[in-house]
């Protein structure tokens, strides 16, 4: 990253004036944090106290003798407390919220599992908590929605736009911009205006400097792929940034291919054709977007790949031929998700699950003394309105008649 906060091409902080000087206080309070390993240890303590850290490397013993390729191993962020890797990001920023002597956090979420990670955060270390969350993701992750307000954050539902993450950070922003004084933006991803795609990716990294030394411990040597899902990009970053410097492992990012890349329904920036480079939320990055500018509608059956843009990190690595780019159709991710959950008894989040979908393409192409990691960001119990409808589960549909009966009576 250079001084103004661009990777190559990309990133950059493109912010209003009167953000201008709280921006300054992030930057100088997450530079001295960086630099003090006190901080560092602080951080990894509290993650290895309150969460789950070091998170497991789980063989995936039948998957692999299913596919008779490469051995597979999980990366299992999904038993991080609040069952993602949002809470590495979250926890590390909520110590430096502390530092900076601010008592109330802001977020936007897509999938619910940054928002209940930022109001666990927040329930923990005394902030008040006000979440945005577009409508429609209200609608499909209705579960975190309940768990965020009862620990005591205030849910906000977006209604403009689509109606989904990108109009959530919207709001956010404009929230942030009013209450600059007494308000932290807990930014979600590795997105955004300098510094948080580089901050965001600085708390991740403990995913791969965790799996650098497991898959070593477990086979011996370094992986031939790592697979990661992309929306935002902060658990690619986070993983992708402990084999960053070894060549010869193949980083692979996959994003949602929705119902095709020639549909216009799918949220791939880097893989497919519709993006294009542009301004907005703070930063430069590919966005899809139309010839003026405008944002265009995106889709996935994972409430938190269907972002417009994606990290500038991602971007420049992409432009530099270090991240190879895949993408994931829905179909395909239900298949895989039932395999998963069928054979080793896992239930990854649907956007994780994207990783999986390229990952059993590709390992069968591998020589068993081999191993790949597919980086499973979350879990999928989040998901279960959505999994169940798309299996079109006869018992859950009368499940829900039965306690909708209830609710009226």
């Amino acid at each position: 990253m250079d001084t103004n906060g661009f990777f190559g091409n990309w990133g950059g902080a493109f912010i209003p004036e009167i953000l201008h000087e709280t921006f300054e206080q992030l930057k100088v309070s997450y530079k001295a944090a960086k630099e003090d390993p006190a901080f560092w240890q602080e951080y990894v303590d509290l993650m290895g106290s309150y969460s789950c850290r070091p998170t497991p490397l789980t063989y995936a013993e039948n998957l692999t003798n299913h596919f008779g390729g490469a051995q597979i191993f999980i990366k299992r962020e999904d038993l991080n407390h609040t069952g993602a890797h949002k809470a590495n990001n979250v926890m590390g920023q909520g110590l430096l919220v502390k530092k900076m002597g601010k008592k109330r956090v802001i977020a936007e979420t897509g999938a619910g599992q940054h928002g209940m990670a930022t109001a666990t955060m927040a329930a923990k270390f005394g902030f008040d908590c006000t979440v945005y969350m577009g409508e429609v993701d209200v609608q499909r992750q209705r579960p975190n929605v309940f768990w965020m307000e009862k620990m005591g954050a205030t849910v906000v539902p977006v209604q403009d736009g689509s109606r989904t993450l990108k109009d959530a950070i919207n709001e956010a922003f404009r929230d942030w911009v009013t209450n600059v004084d007494s308000t932290h933006y807990v930014f979600g991803t590795a997105c955004g205006p300098s510094p948080f795609p580089e901050m965001v990716s600085w708390f991740q990294s403990i995913i791969g400097q965790e799996a650098r030394k497991q898959i070593i411990n477990s086979h011996g040597k370094l992986p031939a792929k790592v697979y990661a899902c992309v929306g935002g990009g902060s658990n690619a970053m986070g993983i992708f940034q402990g084999f960053m410097d070894d060549q010869e492992v193949d980083l692979v990012g996959v994003e949602a291919g929705g119902k095709g890349l020639d549909s216009g329904l799918h949220a791939s920036r880097l893989c497919g054709n519709d993006a294009t480079p542009g301004v907005a939320q703070g930063y430069k990055t590919m966005f899809l977007q139309n010839e003026e500018g405008q944002m265009l509608e995106t889709h996935s059956v994972s409430a938190g790949l269907d972002y417009v843009g994606v990290s500038p990190i991602l971007a420049d690595l992409w432009e530099k031929k270090r991240v190879r780019f895949e993408a994931a159709t829905d179909m395909e991710v239900m298949s895989a998700l039932d395999l998963t959950m069928k054979m080793e008894g896992i239930i990854p989040a649907l956007e994780s699950t994207h990783a999986f979908v390229q990952a059993f393409k590709e390992a069968p192409q591998l020589s068993p003394d081999e191993a790949i990691i597919i980086n499973q960001s979350g879990r999928g119990d989040k998901d279960i309105f959505t999994i169940a409808h798309a299996f079109d589960d006869p018992s859950w549909k009368e499940f829900i008649v039965a306690r909708a009966k209830e609710y009226n009576r």
